[in-house]
């Protein structure tokens, strides 16, 4: 499995409205075009920057999906224009999953 994770830096004081759009139309957008999405998260160290995560079979499926989403409709036509002006910075560290990534087996319950 491939996975995207996203750190953004804030425009100063925009951190809750990114959070607010991105749970309530980022995220399900996302989803629709068919990635598994988690987050957004709060920075405890840094009020100005969310994390969150994306994921993907494999590298082709990566490529195919977000080629797919951010040149669909609804990247063009709503989230780029909601979600662009609020982003200072952002960078995204992809990686790909062990063997025994998925196994929980014998994590602790929270």
């Amino acid at each position: 499995m491939i996975l995207e994770i996203r750190h953004y830096t804030l425009k100063p004081g925009k951190r809750e409205e990114f959070i607010a759009y991105f749970e309530t139309r980022n995220r399900e957008a996302l989803r629709e075009a068919g990635m598994l999405v988690w987050g957004p998260v709060r920075d405890v160290e840094h009020p100005d920057k969310v994390h969150w995560m994306r994921a993907f079979a494999d590298e082709a499926a990566r490529e195919r999906l977000k080629e797919a989403f951010y040149n669909g409709p609804v990247w063009l036509e709503e989230v780029e224009a909601k979600a662009m002006p609020l982003i200072a910075h952002y960078q995204a560290d992809v990686v790909e999953t062990t063997a025994g990534f998925e196994n929980f087996a014998g994590a602790p319950t929270l």
